[in-house]
C-alpha cells in the first residue's frame, strides 16, 4: 500500500469509529435495534451501552489527525488495530460463550477483524520499514 493508500485507510476507518461512536452516543437504542436487540428504556443499559462510545469517537478523531500527521501515522495504525481487534475478539468470545448472534452482527464480527488485520498489516510495514522504529509514516517531503 502506498502512503496516500496508508493514509486514506487511516482517515477512513477513524471516520467509520466516529460515525459509530457517535450513533451509539446519541441513539443506542436505534444501533441496538438495527442489529436486531430490541431493548426497554433503562438508564443504567444506556449508560453501558453509551460508554464506550466516547472511547470511539476519540479514537476514530485520532487516527483521522495521524493520517494527516505522519509522524502519529504508526501510532494512529496501532490504536486503530487495537479498537477494531478488541471488538471483534470480544464479538468471538462471545459467540462461542452465550451463541451466535444476528447475522448482521456476526459480519460486523468479521469486517472488524479484517479491518484489525489490515491495521496491524500496516503497522508492522511500517515499523519494519524503518529501522530506527521512529513514529514517522511517511517520507518528510510528504509530511510538509
Amino acid at each position: 500500500m502506498t502512503n496516500f493508500g496508508t493514509r486514506i485507510v487511516l482517515a477512513a476507518t477513524g471516520a467509520i469509529l466516529i460515525g459509530i461512536g457517535s450513533w451509539i452516543m446519541a441513539a443506542p437504542t436505534i444501533i441496538l435495534a438495527t442489529s436486531e436487540v430490541i431493548v426497554e428504556h433503562d438508564a443504567g443499559l444506556m449508560s453501558e451501552v453509551t460508554a464506550p462510545s466516547g472511547m470511539l469517537v476519540i479514537v476514530g478523531a485520532f487516527m483521522i489527525v495521524s493520517a494527516i500527521k505522519a509522524h502519529l501515522a504508526s501510532l494512529g495504525l496501532a490504536a486503530g488495530t487495537v479498537v477494531y481487534g478488541s471488538y471483534g475478539f470480544s464479538r468471538m468470545v462471545s459467540q462461542y460463550l452465550h451463541g451466535a448472534p444476528s447475522d448482521s452482527l456476526v459480519v460486523v464480527m468479521y469486517f472488524e477483524l479484517a479491518v484489525a488485520a489490515l491495521l496491524l498489516a500496516l503497522t508492522l510495514k511500517i515499523q519494519a520499514a524503518n529501522p530506527l522504529q521512529r513514529l514517522d509514516a511517511f517520507p518528510h517531503e510528504m509530511a510538509q
